[in-house]
């Protein structure tokens, strides 16, 4: 069962790992401007641009999960399986915080 304290820490964890993601997209976004278009090997420059969508995209998947978590905190769902409203374990959602269903609907 998730107590106040168990959700306080889940909703801290949450928030900390919002601030990663938007600081890692960040950096890969400055990177990616710094990156010099006129290079003579412009595969590498194409690989590179490539990658850093690539990681991005995934970066920002990660934090709509996030956010989505956060906000069933403020609207009092946090916790609960999105399949079927089930509470989802303390286990489960100290692994995995954003997580939205329990493992049986994973």
């Amino acid at each position: 069962m998730l107590t106040a304290e168990s959700l306080a820490e889940l909703r801290v964890a949450l928030e900390t790992e919002r601030d990663q993601l938007v600081r890692q997209i960040d950096d890969i976004d400055e990177d990616a401007e710094s990156i010099d278009d006129n290079f003579a090997d412009s595969g590498q420059v194409a690989a590179e641009m490539g990658e850093n969508l690539t990681l991005v995209s995934a970066l920002r998947e990660q934090l709509a999960d996030v956010e989505h978590a956060l906000a069933k905190f403020d609207d009092g769902t946090f916790g609960q399986c999105e399949a079927d409203g089930a509470p989802i374990p303390v286990d489960r959602l100290e692994a995995m915080p954003a997580t939205r269903f329990c493992i049986e609907h994973a």
